[in-house]
């Protein structure tokens, strides 16, 4: 007779902290720039899952920052090919991987401004595995070509680029990125979703494979490392996002 496994509910929050950690399972040495609580929180559950092998950076901590001028030393670090994932978000993410952080309409005169780009150009040509998070999933963020080029997802033939991205995880589900190709796959669809609702909310063409698994769900035992250890870890950077885990 087989055991009985045990199920626990988990928020959507809590599957995309797990979802991400999962993709950092093998790297060596993960930054996480300001303002990213669920992937700080997830870079600090894959170090914990690794048993500390992973070597974490969150800027904007105190505990878990070991820069002492995070942003140059960050940008030094991905020169030397010394930090294997990084993350960057966007207003606007196309079908080639462009990200836009300057905002909308025709540049200079753009109708809406966002804070821009400070060094994302620089990492996404450097850094090997380039998250792109974003939670919303709309035609809104995910269009068919963004309005200004922030930085750019592919480069031309003969321009040295070690880095570029790699994944982009939403609150829909988590897609890869053929940078020969230059186009996303649909690897997986969070639990709660479809595969129509991936495609019906997103502005550009996906490749659908014949099988789209359902991104998996959380271990009760990877949930009590979250909510505790990780919790605790993560609260001294983001005591609100603390609280909701």
């Amino acid at each position: 007779m087989n055991a009985a496994v045990e199920h626990v509910a988990f928020s959507a929050t809590e599957l995309l902290v797990v979802a991400i950690a999962r993709l950092l399972a093998d790297c060596r040495h993960v930054i996480v720039g300001a303002s990213s609580p669920i992937p700080g929180a997830a870079a600090l559950l894959a170090r914990a899952c690794a048993g500390g092998v992973l070597h974490v950076d969150v800027l904007g901590s105190q505990r878990h920052n070991h820069f002492t001028n995070g942003g140059v030393e960050t940008f030094d670090l991905a020169a030397q090919g010394r930090v294997d994932a990084f993350f960057l978000g966007g207003g606007q993410i196309d079908a080639e991987a462009n990200i836009n952080l300057v905002g909308t309409g025709d540049y200079p005169a753009s109708a809406v401004r966002w804070p821009g780009c400070f060094g994302s150009s620089h990492l996404y040509f450097l850094v090997p595995r380039v998250i792109l998070f974003r939670e919303e999933h709309t035609r809104r963020v995910l269009v068919p070509r963004v309005d200004f080029i922030s930085a750019p997802g592919t480069s031309a033939p003969g321009v040295y680029r070690p880095g570029g991205p790699w994944k982009l995880v939403t609150g829909l589900g988590i897609l890869a990125f053929d940078r020969q190709r230059k186009r996303f796959a649909l690897e997986s669809v969070h639990p709660g979703h479809s595969v129509e609702e991936v495609l019906d909310n997103t502005g550009f063409a996906v490749e659908v494979p014949p099988h789209v698994p359902h991104t998996p769900s959380p271990a009760p035992s990877v949930l009590a490392l979250l909510r505790e250890r990780v919790r605790a870890e993560i609260a001294e950077t983001y005591p609100r996002f603390a609280a909701t885990l």
